[in-house]
């Protein structure tokens, strides 16, 4: 696993970066010693030198990425559950099914697209109790009909008829 996430992190490297000619420099390499030219290494034993101190891994970008590709929590937040989740979200429901807003009856006038607006409602509801705005909680939709066309008896003409929508409650801030 852990050789695939690093050839996953040295392919993103190599799309990121380009060709070899544009790379960043590396650390020079050495040409390997041969058998011949290295001179035994001296016991530290014999010698009485106090041995010398380890040397300072720098493991270079590829090993970087292999690191926030093996533990992602070390760069992203922390998410929640979906336990938690869902807990936050039956208190918020809860917070506002116990908070019963303001009762009124506001007409919603129509808008430009032949729509009811009850945003534009829910707010003069609001205002008419104090507050600044507010959103619509309840709406109730009605069918009304000219006098004429009720007393005349039978099926009401369609063109006397209109149909109308209320808010009634409203949650204000």
């Amino acid at each position: 696993m852990r050789d695939r996430t690093r050839g996953l992190a040295a392919a993103i490297v190599l799309l990121i970066i380009g060709p070899a000619e544009h790379a960043w420099p590396q650390a020079a390499s050495r040409p390997a010693p041969s058998a011949q030219n290295v001179p035994a290494a001296p016991s530290s034993q014999e010698e009485g030198a106090p041995p010398q101190p380890a040397r300072k891994e720098n493991p270079g970008l590829l090993d970087e990425i292999g690191k926030i590709l093996e533990n992602p929590s070390s760069v992203l937040p922390a998410l929640k559950s979906p336990k938690e989740t869902i807990d936050d979200a039956a208190d918020a429901l809860s917070r506002l099914a116990r908070s019963p807003g303001v009762k009124g009856r506001v007409v919603c006038p129509t808008a430009p697209n032949g729509a009811p607006d009850c945003k534009a409602a829910a707010v003069k509801l609001c205002q008419g109790h104090g507050f600044k705005e507010g959103n619509s909680l309840d709406v109730d939709t009605t069918r009304s009909c000219s006098a004429r066309s009720l007393l005349l008896g039978g099926k009401p003409d369609e063109s006397e008829c209109r149909t109308e929508t209320w808010v009634t409650r409203a949650v204000c801030r």
